[in-house]
């Protein structure tokens, strides 16, 4: 008899704030704790997607 047991893809995956492992319920973090982290670093500005100098705005 084979025994079907699923094994995970790849390695695990960790939380991006604090290194534990991802939860299901609030991928990719761990914990709401931690989904709240990063969401205020996001609204506080900590996180910055770069553009280019030569983008002006409203200009075609």
């Amino acid at each position: 008899m084979v025994d079907h047991v699923k094994k995970p893809a790849g390695p695990l995956k960790t939380c991006p704030i604090c290194g534990k492992p991802q939860a299901q319920a609030t991928l990719p973090f761990c914990s709401s704790r931690c989904r709240d982290v990063d969401l205020n670093r996001w609204l506080k500005g900590s996180y910055v997607i770069p553009g280019r100098d030569d983008e002006a705005d409203g200009e075609e």
